[in-house]
């Protein structure tokens, strides 16, 4: 995460953003298993969100794909670049980089990655690491999309996932935003959905993709959604020391 490399480039926004981001800690300390065994590294994924600035001054935006509709799990669902650990990955770093190359084709060496959150956990047993990192320099990203895995790339505005867009009052839903009580091993919680439009495109951002972007974008803006979140109790907890 050393931003030396990256010192002359991008935006004050930017460089201000990844300098404070940087000093994020985790709220928990987790402790994620480190193992070689295939079956464990197949439980542990990285999905990169990657944070670059818009046209405005203050658009903050980050990186979107649509899942190609042949893929056996989640296909044509909206996802962060990202995916299953291999053993040759040395963290998780090297995982959301390596996914993101190779699902659309963006350089590793064009992100700043500035810190890792903490992660999400699915009910599946699936450890997921949300990586944060820079895009500073947006026109040097040339999306190319491997068609086997993505349909579309797309970006929307990081500030989306923290507003309501008719009153602040909003909740449950709103005019781009709407949530669903779900209910799992006695917890009760909210998916949220949030629609969203780009280059005459619908795409519906939802569940842990959207969980994980209010997370990110309320460490971003400081400030907490202004719609009841709930989220799942699942989706966070301590991996046990001593496993």
């Amino acid at each position: 995460m050393d931003s030396d490399n990256y010192s002359g480039c991008g935006s004050e926004t930017l460089k201000t953003l990844a300098q404070r981001l940087g000093l994020h800690k985790q709220k928990q300390n987790h402790e994620i298993p480190k193992t070689s065994s295939t079956s464990s590294t197949n439980k542990r994924a990285a999905v990169l969100v990657c944070i670059f600035q818009g046209e405005a001054a203050g658009d903050l935006r980050v990186i979107l794909t649509k899942r190609s509709s042949t893929l056996s799990s989640h296909s044509g669902e909206v996802a962060l670049p990202g995916g299953k650990r291999e053993e040759s990955d040395v963290d998780d770093v090297e995982t959301a980089l390596r996914e993101a190359q190779e699902e659309i084709g963006l350089d590793p060496s064009l992100v700043h990655v500035v810190t890792i959150l903490d992660p999400v956990f699915t009910k599946n047993g699936i450890t997921v690491v949300p990586v944060i990192g820079i895009l500073y320099d947006k026109k040097a990203f040339v999306p190319a999309p491997n068609t086997l895995e993505v349909e579309a790339i797309f970006d929307a505005p990081l500030e989306m996932f923290l507003k309501c867009f008719i009153s602040y009052h909003c909740w449950p839903q709103d005019e781009h935003r709407r949530a669903e009580e779900k209910e799992w091993m006695g917890d009760k919680y909210l998916l949220h959905f949030f629609d969203y439009e780009a280059d005459g495109n619908k795409y519906l951002i939802w569940a842990l993709t959207a969980g994980i972007l209010i997370n990110v974008a309320s460490i971003v803006y400081q400030q907490p959604p202004a719609f009841a979140e709930r989220r799942p109790k699942f989706w966070t907890r301590v991996v046990d020391n001593k496993l």
